[in-house]
């Protein structure tokens, strides 16, 4: 990517609290007016969508396949720098893999979700797979940290506990939309007396706003483990730690959609595959060790213990941590 200054859009970006800051929205949907006719018949329904497990089940059908096989899809999308009374700019383009399979634990009336995902930033021009940045906002180069997550399991439980069904959904023909939101305000890893390069604020707050839509006839069809499925997601955070923009004013914005990749990897773009064959070919496969999201460790975990390695070994006078080139 060249050292060149981004341009403004002028136009407008629109668009846990019971367990660890977590929020669910969305409530209330479910059999209102606000779905549309259905292609089906209830009747014909082998679903029971407002009943837990069979809502559940429809959502997985979504997800990946509830016969328990790998399910793996791609997501590409854009990221924009949101800056208070100045301007919104395109400053990322992104593409991302995920592998899941899914499996029903009966003792404990819940599904086990496997699954691992990486997201990579791209030059917003050529798609090119960026090693290093140039931040225009501070007019410095730094080195990229890429999304690799590993693992982000999830645990669907049917009895109202958590992450409770059945989840709101919404019917028009034979378009079936779930939607869901999560909205994060918790204590930042990387408070700002210790991190005030990397880290905005003491708080960490997010949102991430998912809507996932499928063929109602799919669904319904007990021959279909895996139905079609389209992803929206969009996610609104602070800024990436490796970016160094200290506590400037102004947010991330992620835009993508996400698509089941009946062929796997053989429809990923060229340079996407050839870089996780080469680095992480584990990624095409869901993991199959099972753990806890206490476990995870998340963008803004990864960053703070590369940030404090790279401490512990000493920085030259004047390096930052992911200041580019490195040495």
């Amino acid at each position: 990517m060249t050292d060149k200054k981004l341009t403004d859009s002028n136009s407008l970006l629109t668009r846990r609290s019971a367990m660890s800051g977590l929020a669910l929205g969305g409530a209330g949907l479910m059999a209102t007016g606000l779905s549309g006719p259905p292609a089906l018949a209830k009747s014909e329904w082998s679903l029971d969508l407002d009943s837990a497990e069979d809502n559940c089940k429809a959502l997985l059908k979504l997800q990946c396949d509830i016969s328990g096989a790998d399910s793996f899809g791609g997501f590409s999308g854009n990221v924009w720098a949101w800056v208070p009374g100045e301007g919104n700019f395109h400053v990322f383009n992104t593409y991302g893999i995920g592998a899941s399979h899914v499996e029903y634990r009966p003792d404990e009336r819940a599904w086990r979700f496997y699954h691992r995902e990486a997201l990579l930033y791209l030059d917003p021009q050529t798609n090119e797979i960026l090693e290093s940045w140039y931040n225009p906002f501070t007019q410095r180069r730094v080195e990229v940290l890429h999304i690799i997550n590993d693992h982000v399991n999830r645990y669907y439980k049917l009895d109202g506990k958590g992450f409770s069904f059945p989840r709101p959904y919404e019917i028009h023909g034979d378009d079936l939309v779930f939607r869901v939101s999560f909205y994060r305000l918790e204590d930042n890893v990387m408070p700002r007396k210790e991190y005030p390069l990397h880290s905005q604020s003491d708080m960490y707050q997010t949102t991430e706003l998912w809507g996932m839509i499928g063929r109602l006839s799919e669904i319904m069809d007990p021959d279909v483990t895996s139905a079609s499925c389209v992803t929206s997601w969009s996610r609104i955070a602070g800024w990436l730690p490796f970016m160094e923009m200290g506590n400037r004013p102004g947010q991330m914005v992620y835009h993508s959609h996400a698509y089941k990749m009946k062929d796997g990897r053989a429809e990923l773009p060229t340079n996407i595959r050839a870089f996780f064959e080469k680095d992480y070919p584990e990624y095409f496969e869901s993991p199959r060790e099972w753990t806890t999201g206490a476990e995870r460790v998340s963008t803004w975990t990864y960053s703070k213990n590369v940030i404090d390695e790279r401490r512990a070994a000493g920085l030259d006078d004047g390096q930052t941590p992911f200041g580019w080139p490195k040495t």
